[in-house]
């Protein structure tokens, strides 16, 4: 499996002159791949994840921490011993709780917990785990509005912003780290008029294998693996969110697909003046090649298939084969992305260029 190192160079200087202690709460999808990027990428002495906090079983965590069906087997040794994980000789302590305040925050002396469960999105709710006895929050998800967290952070946009006061940053989502990055570059070099995306996106754990009553959204209650299946998305707020220049201009939609993993977004926009395909593709591909996006973002223009971008650390990809310009003014862009992979790398970009500014 190729491994692909950190995309830019990001500050690892803080005043701590020892490693952070680290704990993730919700060890899920984006929990364990948080957990592997920081060993792939050879920073877990320096970001030490100690303690974990999950409701499933010991035995499953191990198990599934050494074997994963997407992203394979765990770059170095994995066990149970006594009540803990050992992950590369390191001890981390488990814990079960299944609220804030239940869990064993406390006695780990944690620098930063990374947020992973995705049950909490307002700040009443995120503020249990400061007052828990964590001082700071990452979060894998957007909060429910901008006001309840202290920052919404897409890496290679506007990291610069974080001022180390912090106590609670998000890490948007995934789709919102794929687009904006391709939305801000076109903006800047043509103008985005107004803006529609749909993102094809691999199933995910709110979705049953086959028919049941498994989610207050009916369509969700349907077979994951047998349709493809539209759902509620909040990009559209997302990206003004990190674009607010852009406010009421962007629709979306989303569209789960039967595949495990690496999605895409069909982007839609009017430029503010004329363009043409090949003009699209430069820009892109330039900024792929050099600037602020760079390692970020990717071009290609080969025949890809999903599966291609599996592990794959970008934000996303451009597939600049699929580029259509209708009339002067009206561009059609397909993005992939590693829904997984790619988004847990930026939240070891957020919290490597974070913590240099403690």
């Amino acid at each position: 499996m190729p491994f692909f190192p950190s995309p830019i160079p990001v500050s690892t200087s803080s005043p701590l002159s020892r490693p952070l202690r680290l704990g993730i709460n919700g060890y899920g999808r984006i929990g364990r791949c948080f957990l592997r990027a920081l060993y792939e990428r050879e920073v877990a002495e320096r970001y030490q994840v100690v303690a974990i906090n999950e409701p499933a079983d010991r035995e499953s965590i191990a198990y599934l921490t050494r074997f994963d069906s997407t992203h394979g087997r765990f770059p170095v040794p994995v066990a149970l011993e006594d009540e803990g994980l050992m992950v590369g000789g390191r001890r981390l302590a488990l814990c079960h709780a299944t609220e804030p305040e239940e869990a064993f925050w406390k006695e780990q002396a944690l620098d930063l917990v990374v947020e992973c469960s995705g049950r909490y999105g307002q700040r009443r709710d995120l503020q249990r785990f400061i007052a828990a006895g964590n001082p700071r929050l990452l979060l894998s998800h957007p909060g429910q509005s901008a006001a309840d967290v202290d920052a919404t952070v897409v890496f290679g946009i506007n990291q610069n912003e974080l001022n180390g006061q912090e106590t609670i940053v998000s890490n948007a989502s995934c789709t919102t780290n794929a687009v904006v990055p391709v939305l801000e570059r076109l903006h800047q070099a043509v103008g985005v008029e107004h803006v529609v995306l749909t993102t094809l996106h691999s199933v995910m754990n709110d979705q049953p294998l086959i028919d049941g009553y498994h989610h207050p959204d009916l369509r969700r209650t349907r077979s994951a693996m047998q349709s493809i299946i539209p759902v509620s998305t909040g990009l559209a707020r997302g990206v003004e969110r990190l674009l607010p220049v852009l406010a009421g201009r962007v629709q979306a939609k989303a569209i789960r697909v039967p595949t495990t993993n690496v999605s895409a977004i069909d982007v839609t926009l009017t430029a503010a003046r004329d363009v043409t395909a090949a003009e699209i593709n430069q820009i892109l591909a330039e900024a792929a090649a050099q600037g602020p996006l760079a390692g970020l973002l990717d071009y290609t223009d080969e025949p890809h298939a999903s599966v291609d971008f599996n592990h794959d650390p970008h934000s996303a990809i451009v597939d600049g084969s699929q580029t259509r310009a209708s009339g002067p003014r009206l561009i059609n862009l397909l993005l992939w992305f590693d829904n997984e992979w790619g988004f847990a790398n930026r939240m070891v970009d957020v919290l490597q260029h974070w913590s240099g500014r403690w």
